[in-house]
């Protein structure tokens, strides 16, 4: 147990916020709660959601990060907050007063993120616990009734995370809705005479939220079953802006922290081993991309190219992909000596593609964005729904290609949910592939 009390743990927040403050930072108040590896563990497998529903997957997450704890092979996060109003955060009982000051700095940027970024501004945070914690409700209700049972209950659960990222991954883009869709064919043949009219055809446009789209749509479902899928639907929701600023979140919670413990003026006890864990977190992988340290870096050096203020404004409006895009350049990806890698089935090994140099860096800063958070995830939708009830699927190929084991998968839980035919066509170069 570490020498700190919660009277210390106060103190050095009533600072952090002072200084948070004047440096132009609006985030949701943060409820920290103290608890211990054990109970950091189960956060870790819920997703940061206590509240959330019940679920085999997350039993497994907890076991294997258990064993790997135990093992001395991983260790457990620093923080863990979940975007809400007020914002919940955990600390962990056993770690030392130093790293609970960088933990609270950085989950005040963490909140500010969550609170400014446009891609949260559909996630509800003033009621998303209280959502979860219904949707657990009902699905312990569920599982407890012997007519249904955990058995069917999981296999819906299980089909619906099968396409948990098939729904709009952009917030803020509004789609039309059918009355509007109607409204507008029927200007143009008012218009227009010879226009033929797409009326008839249902959906009336293509339709990217399969999992909204089938619970109101399939025949077979019973209204639990309808239930389950919205449950995912609006879990799928509100975890997607997450995965879709990842580098951005990271960066700017490290960027807030480095800046408010630097002005904290902590004693060397406590600033010394804070620059040590600083640079821990911080710190480039070996093989992979540390989100931390690619996102801490591009804010340090938009902020260093200009200035904090259009730091602040950057943070409100970018995603991940366009966040890499417009703000990495030459310099920045030779000073990071990023390079792009592959497996080569000919040769039976993993040879470097492109680096950083004049001709490279564009393609390995393209290889970066194409990894980056939920955009190796291919995008299917709705085309439409035939007269015989068959579900026409298709996947339009933009460079991200199925994984044929894992689609076809997918394609047999997508047929249990909608209960008849479904069609499953992929769109590559003007060609079409059945699948």
């Amino acid at each position: 147990m570490s020498s700190w009390t919660e009277k210390d743990l106060v103190h050095w927040d009533e600072k952090i916020n002072r200084i948070a403050e004047d440096l132009g930072l609006d985030w949701h108040p943060i409820d920290y709660e103290i608890i211990d590896y054990q109970e950091m563990l189960g956060a870790m497998a819920y997703v940061g959601l206590p509240t959330h529903y019940r679920h085999w997957s997350y039993g497994k997450e907890y076991e294997r990060t258990h064993t790997l704890y135990n093992a001395g092979q991983t260790g457990l996060p620093y923080e863990m907050i979940i975007n809400s109003n007020p914002s919940i955060a955990y600390l962990m009982r056993e770690n030392a007063l130093y790293i609970h000051i960088l933990t609270m700095a950085h989950c005040v940027g963490h909140s500010d993120f969550f609170k400014q970024n446009r891609m949260f501004s559909d996630t509800n945070p003033n009621h998303i616990i209280d959502s979860f914690r219904a949707s657990a409700k009902y699905v312990r209700k569920l599982i407890e009734d012997p007519s249904i049972g955990i058995d069917k209950v999981e296999h819906i659960l299980d089909a619906a995370h099968a396409i948990k990222y098939q729904v709009p991954r952009y917030p803020g883009i509004k789609y039309k809705t059918p009355a509007e869709l109607i409204k507008a064919e029927k200007i143009k043949m008012q218009a227009d005479p010879a226009y033929k009219s797409s009326l008839e055809k249902f959906p009336l446009s293509p339709e990217y939220n399969l999992l909204k789209f089938i619970a109101e749509n399939s025949k077979k479902l019973d209204e639990w079953e309808r239930n389950l899928l919205l449950i995912v639907e609006e879990s799928s929701q509100y975890f997607i802006p997450q995965a879709l600023t990842k580098i951005m979140n990271e960066g700017w919670a490290c960027t807030i922290h480095h800046k408010i413990v630097n002005e904290l003026n902590l004693p060397d006890s406590l600033h010394l081993p804070f620059i040590k864990l600083h640079n821990q977190v911080i710190r480039p992988h070996l093989g992979q991309v540390n989100p931390y340290h690619l996102g801490y870096k591009l804010f340090e050096k938009i902020i260093a190219d200009t200035s904090f203020e259009e730091a602040l404004t950057i943070r409100e409006v970018h995603n991940d992909m366009t966040f890499l895009r417009c703000y990495i350049d030459e310099e920045f990806m030779r000073d990071m000596n990023y390079f792009s890698y592959s497996f080569k089935k000919d040769k039976k090994s993993t040879t470097i593609d492109d680096i950083s140099d004049n001709g490279g860096w564009e393609s390995v800063r393209n290889e970066l964005i194409t990894n980056a958070g939920l955009n190796r995830i291919p995008i299917v939708y709705i085309d439409e729904v035939t007269k015989n009830n068959t579900l026409s699927l298709v996947h339009e190929h933009d460079g991200r290609d199925l994984d044929l084991r894992y689609a076809e998968k997918v394609y047999n839980y997508i047929e249990s949910l909608w209960g008849d035919d479904v069609k499953f066509v992929s769109l590559i170069e003007n060609e079409i592939w059945e699948f």
